[in-house]
């Protein structure tokens, strides 16, 4: 892509993305690729934090970034 005033080239445009602490079971059974009855089955078994949230039981995503981090020994 070119800006239109300057001539410059700012390369290929990326979709905007915004990273969330905590989503839906089905929204992060979409991204993915696992069943949503096998999510609903890790976090009820605590394999997969969640967070309820007024009615809603939520992923949360921070947590399992973490984990997986320290899984890895980044942290």
């Amino acid at each position: 892509m070119e800006d239109s005033g300057s001539g410059q080239d700012l390369g290929p445009v990326l979709p905007f993305q915004v990273v969330v602490p905590f989503m839906t079971r089905q929204r992060y059974a979409e991204l993915t690729g696992i069943s949503v009855g096998v999510i609903d089955a890790w976090v009820d078994r605590g394999y997969v934090p969640s967070r309820v949230i007024g009615k809603h039981r939520l992923v949360n995503v921070a947590a399992l970034w973490r984990q997986a981090f320290e899984a890895e020994g980044y942290l």
